[in-house]
């Protein structure tokens, strides 16, 4: 399965991507905004990998794909159950420093975001933000999505700083 997203191609995460995923998230903004989300080493990032595969195989959530962009990995994107409210689904996405400011985390969520409404007859998806990462607060404005509230106690907050809480109906 792979969604065509303007310039870039997103598929199920290979093994082969491994290293270049746990690289990705330790760069410094991807660290600071999704510090839950930074692996230790290349085989913790594997093990990521194969879980996310493995979900979207199953069509289930979290369904993570890879973001490609002329066959190289340069970020992630995908929907998952809210930390803490089941019954809502929150879109993601995180492309490398290399690559930011070029509008590819924006086709990268406009793509799965049409493909999860089909695939998971979904009727809201949210975006959660990270106090100060304004760029991630862009691209879901970009996309249409409203900014609904600030969740000072989100359970996905690491840093207690409260986390911006955006919404689409689709």
């Amino acid at each position: 399965m792979i969604i065509s997203a303007g310039r870039l191609l997103l598929r199920p995460f290979e093994d082969k991507d491994a290293q270049a995923l746990y690289l990705i998230h330790r760069e410094e903004n991807v660290a600071r905004y999704l510090p839950n989300e930074s692996y230790a080493d290349a085989g913790e990032a594997l093990s990521a990998i194969r879980f996310f595969a493995a979900c979207v195989e199953k069509g289930r959530l979290p369904f993570v794909l890879a973001v490609t962009l002329n066959e190289q990995l340069i970020g992630d994107a995908g929907i998952n159950e809210v930390e803490g409210s089941p019954d809502e689904v929150e879109i993601g996405f995180c492309i490398s420093q290399d690559f930011s400011s070029q509008g590819y985390a924006t086709e990268a969520a406009l793509a799965l975001e049409h493909f999860a409404v089909h695939a998971f007859n979904l009727k809201k998806l949210q975006g959660r933000v990270m106090q100060g990462n304004a760029a991630s607060c862009r691209v879901l404005e970009k996309c249409g999505y409203r900014y609904l509230f600030t969740d000072p106690h989100a359970p996905d907050d690491p840093w207690g700083k409260g986390m911006l809480v955006y919404e689409k109906t689709l």
